[in-house]
Parts: structure tokens; sequence; C-alpha cells
């Protein structure tokens, strides 16, 4: 088995073992990562060059994807506010990303991008402060995150 064949087993296997809280802080990190790859296209005029435009917009099209998988997470029943807040947050980063795609703006992907590491630094601490409690056991039903 080469690297990319183990390494390719190790995040699926990541995956499907992974707690529901882990799961979203994982879509989080590749949402951030994507936003950085994509920042990382733009040269010191704010210019992307014609030969990393379409890797360009993969990257924000990917971090687009990974914010529509948390907004078909999120339990609006259970979550009430905080999960039509979020609702709402995650539809105004896709709009963001995607006036950032189609005019090619920084700033936009650098607001997202400092927005999605804040969430994902909340919900990694409201993970480690959910210890279960004795007699009351979390259960870890798993996210869906198919679209």
């Amino acid at each position: 088995m080469g690297y990319n064949q183990a390494y390719s087993a190790y995040k699926e296997a990541s995956v499907k073992t992974a707690s529901q809280g882990k799961l979203i802080i994982m879509l989080y990190d590749e949402c951030v990562r994507q936003l950085n790859l994509a920042l990382e296209k733009f040269g010191t005029d704010t210019k992307i060059a014609p030969k990393d435009i379409e890797k360009f917009s993969r990257n924000i099209i990917k971090a687009q994807e990974i914010i529509t998988e948390l907004m078909v997470s999120l339990d609006m029943e259970a979550g009430g506010e905080i999960a039509q807040n979020l609702l709402n947050l995650y539809m105004f980063f896709n709009q963001e990303l995607l006036e950032a795609n189609v005019g090619t703006k920084p700033e936009k992907i650098t607001f997202v991008r400092s927005m999605m590491s804040q969430l994902r630094d909340s919900w990694a601490t409201a993970i480690v402060n959910s210890v279960p409690v004795e007699n009351h056991p979390v259960q870890h039903t798993g996210i869906n995150i198919s679209g």
C-alpha cells in the first residue's frame, strides 16, 4: 500500500470513528484550510496568476461545500435560536465566498476564515466542557453530513 493510499485509509477511519463533536471540528478545520489555500493564490498585488485561478476557485467552492454540510447538519428543532443564528451565519458566509470567488476579493475570504476559526474554537471549548456526567452519559448519534 502506497503512502497516499495509507493516508486516505487513515483519514477515512478517522472520520468513521469520530464523535459528532469531533466531526464538526474536522469540518471547520478543513474549511479554514481551504480558505488558507485560496488566500495563498494571491500575489503581493492582490492579483491571482492565471494559472492559479482554477485552483483558487476550487478552494473557495470546497469551503462553501463544507459550510453547506454544516448547514444541513443543524438540528433546527433541538437547536432553537442558536441553530437559526448559525444557519444565518453560514448562509452569509457562503454569500461572502461567492462574492470573493467572482470578484477575487481576499478581504472577504479573510473575514470568513476568521469567523470560521472563532466558531471552531467555540465548538472545541463546548466539546471539552461537555464531559459526561455520571449516570448521564452522552450518546454519540453521529452527524449527518450527507448532502
